[in-house]
């Protein structure tokens, strides 16, 4: 790939990632409740759930969700319920999800959670459709150009759930006291519902 190219493909990626979303809600969510650190299954699996609609596009299956309103509507609204129940979870945890840091959920159910927030939202499937071939030269082999692009894509991705999450959690410390936490719930809670309102919002 050009260099020129791949310096368009790597600002596309960073505007694409920092937009609010159903990831960038999630990792937030995450941040607050268990720091950077503990949030960092719930961004590994939001990562995988990105990586996986990357490889549904890059082997053709993408153009089914495309083409298909059926599809398209029977994984929005999965996710967009998912989102809308998530976030209810959370505005009504008493404190922290009600349970303490060491305890409040396994890696692997965080790791699941965020998986299955990104690879229920067909939005993001569609806009791969639209977005990689953009990047793509007939005339070089596709298999390099693919990894490329895909390479890249993620770790921006990760770079900035990443952040999103090291900024939740910076927030979080200034929020201890109980009134605080029921606050700090509320708003995760909030931006995980509106994150499935808007989502159920969308069309082909």
């Amino acid at each position: 790939m050009p260099l020129e190219a791949w310096l368009a493909l790597l600002s596309a990626s960073i505007l694409i990632s920092l937009s609010p979303g159903a990831g960038a809600a999630t990792a937030m969510t995450f941040g607050l409740n268990h720091g950077v650190r503990g949030a960092a299954p719930a961004v590994a699996g939001l990562i995988a759930g990105f990586g996986t609609q990357l490889l549904i596009v890059a082997v053709g299956l993408g153009g089914l969700v495309a083409t298909s309103p059926t599809l398209f509507q029977a994984i929005k609204w999965i996710g967009a319920g998912y989102l809308i129940w998530l976030g209810i979870q959370v505005w009504r945890a008493r404190s922290h999800l009600s349970l303490d840091r060491e305890t409040r959920g396994s890696k692997r159910q965080h790791f699941i959670s965020a998986y299955f927030v990104n690879i229920t939202n067909p939005k993001g499937m569609v806009f791969l459709v639209a977005l990689m071939p953009q990047f793509m030269d007939p005339a070089l082999p596709r298999t390099p150009q693919l990894l490329v692009i895909a390479a890249t894509l993620l770790i921006v991705d990760w770079s900035v759930m990443t952040g999103y999450s090291g900024l939740a959690s910076h927030l979080s410390r200034w929020m201890q006291n109980p009134t605080a936490l029921r606050w700090q719930n509320r708003v995760s809670g909030s931006a995980l519902i509106l994150a499935g309102l808007v989502l159920s919002t969308a069309t082909l």
